[in-house]
């Protein structure tokens, strides 16, 4: 049986075929014994995932993706009345290919409590399921995206890397926003940027010079510092709200030497920037704020003319760093970002570092932007050198892709419901959790003086500065004389399948690495006084998780489970005294 007529995109009648349409179909291929074509009604007919277009003829016609028809009929049983461009044909094939993307997906993962829409809480088997500490949270919309952007196959940062780019700027209010491929290296092209030649050289870092971090925390906020032979000086962090202890600050200086400070928002917890702020200004220091598990987290503060301020984290000092690894508050499966929160100028230096160093600030497939391309003599190249090929920095290649970032560009539409659902999470905890004071000291906001189950957090009513973080986790620290070690309860909650993590790297100064490091190079950093409140956090710190995709049954295991085995530690205490 063959089709020597038929071609793709032919409209066609066939009402035994296709008699839910009116016998309307558009031809896609056409084999030896068979065709393919899609259904095809007037435009103003209501179909799901249709594809408008007009034919040739000019028909306004609706394509429905959902109604494809393999056809094995007589030629003669076919009538061919119109066609569809090329054009036209191209977008219908796009357009069944993501239909097809978004039934798989909702076939393959709907069932997952990280599924946006999926039932809430009657998947759940306390004990056998487990409560993971972090995850995405997702459905079709991110899949059909990340599908849609693949079909493209421009797959290097492109079209969708540039909207996201300028929709994380706007959601956060900076002047510009460049994609990097992770949190860790956001901090690495943040922390490079300070050191370019670029720069008038009273503000440039360079080898030797001091950048004030705190101890506790993740290993890749201060690897950077190190990377960039500059020398980190470490402050303790205070082990309720996980922050530097800023009283160290003064103390930490050395005029000519010192010349950025660069802080995590600890666990979403916004640190003192009423504090950090004048002091960079004082100084004349760079401040970058490592934002990557404080994403929606706000800081509120009257400033030093008088004047309420109120921002997102990431917004206060000169650059930010983003991450969107699956843990954090969105994901891109790996990504991160670079905020710059008002310095245009250094947009390019970040966009250099992470484009091997090059001078040239032209887009992926884009050239001659700056109208000048071999116009330009720089070094000891001779002019008109093209400038693509034109290196001021030693770079690096630390591009996303252009799907990650369709992906992202969804989770971003999310964000401000994940935010509100990560706060929602940590207060059900913490009022679960109270009764268990005895045995945990509970994280607190910068600023507030304790929290109640009436009010949430307390403030004093002199504060005037007020934090609402956007946590990234629920952090317990173990208090001295309870009657277990951290080893023990992190055994418990594994065998509950409850996910948890120490808080990172915990004191940075005893990993291996520095350790290492240290020893090789003495000088390598400064440590102010004792580090008393990053050896709590290394020794009695643990989180357990308040991501999105939590349910209210998984967080009521974890809340029961904790009270369990504090009342069994508890009773085992007992016993052993008498």
């Amino acid at each position: 049986m063959t089709f020597p007529s038929l071609q793709p995109g032919d409209l066609i009648e066939c009402p035994k075929a296709f008699p839910e349409a009116g016998g309307w179909a558009v031809v896609l291929e056409v084999a030896s014994d068979h065709l393919e074509a899609a259904t095809a009604v007037e435009a103003g007919e209501d179909g799901r995932d249709a594809l408008a277009f007009h034919s040739e003829s000019g028909r306004k016609l609706r394509l429905d993706p959902a109604n494809c028809h393999k056809v094995f009929l007589e030629d003669d049983e076919i009538s061919v009345i119109d066609r569809v461009d090329a054009a036209a044909l191209l977008d219908l094939r796009r357009e069944i290919a993501l239909h097809w993307s978004r039934r798989f997906a909702v076939r393959a993962h709907s069932g997952k409590p990280t599924w946006i829409g999926a039932e809430d809480d009657k998947a759940f088997r306390p004990g056998e399921d487990p409560v993971p500490y972090a995850g995405r949270v997702y459905n079709d919309r991110e899949i059909e995206r990340a599908v849609g952007s693949t079909l493209d196959f421009w797959l290097t940062l492109g079209s969708e890397g540039e909207a996201l780019q300028k929709e994380l700027a706007a959601f956060l209010g900076v002047r510009s926003t460049v994609l990097t491929n992770s949190g860790s290296s956001a901090n690495l092209l943040a922390l490079s940027a300070l050191t370019s030649p670029k720069l008038p050289r009273d503000q440039r870092l360079q080898p030797g010079d001091e950048v004030i971090t705190c101890a506790a925390g993740f290993p890749t906020t201060v690897a950077p510092i190190l990377q960039n032979g500059l020398v980190p000086v470490f402050l303790d962090n205070d082990p309720v709200t996980l922050n530097p202890r800023l009283e160290q600050l003064e103390e930490a200086i050395k005029p000519g030497k010192t010349k950025a400070v660069i802080f995590a928002h600890a666990m979403g917890n916004p640190f003192d920037l009423s504090a950090v702020l004048p002091f960079c200004r004082k100084h004349g220091l760079w401040l970058i704020e490592d934002n990557c598990d404080a994403l929606g987290s706000r800081y509120r503060f009257i400033d030093e003319e008088g004047d309420a301020r109120e921002a997102l984290t990431g917004t206060f000092g000169d650059l930010s760093s983003q991450s969107f690894y699956p843990p954090h508050h969105l994901t891109m499966g790996e990504g991160g970002a670079v905020n710059i929160v008002r310095k245009a100028s250094l947009k390019k230096l970040v966009e250099s570092f992470r484009d091997w160093g090059r001078d040239c600030w032209c887009p992926s497939g884009r050239d001659n932007t700056c109208n000048n391309r071999f116009g330009w003599q720089l070094g000891e190249l001779p002019k008109g050198y093209d400038h693509k090929y034109i290196y001021s920095h030693f770079g690096y290649n630390l591009k996303p892709l252009d799907p990650q970032a369709a992906i992202g560009r969804v989770q971003l539409e999310r964000l401000p419901t994940f935010i509100e659902a990560r706060k929602a999470n940590w207060h059900h905890l913490r009022k679960g959790l109270d009764g268990l004071r005895e045995f945990f000291a509970f994280c607190l906001p910068s600023h507030a003086s304790e929290w109640s189950a009436e009010e949430g957090f307390v403030w004093p009513a002199s504060e005037h500065r007020r934090s609402d973080p956007s946590w990234f986790g629920f952090l317990m620290l173990i208090r001295e004389d309870a009657p277990f070690s951290r080893p023990e309860l992190a055994r418990f909650l594994d065998e509950a399948k409850i996910g948890h993590r120490a808080f990172f790297g915990g004191n940075l100064v005893r990993q291996p690495a520095f350790v290492h490091w240290q020893r090789q190079f003495p000088d390598a950093f400064r440590v102010v006084g004792e580090l008393p409140g990053a050896d709590a956090i290394l020794q009695r710190a643990l989180f357990v998780g308040v991501y999105p995709g939590l349910t209210r049954a998984m967080l009521d295991y974890v809340i029961e489970q904790l009270h369990a085995f504090c009342r069994q530690v508890a009773a085992r205490s007992s016993s052993k005294e008498s």
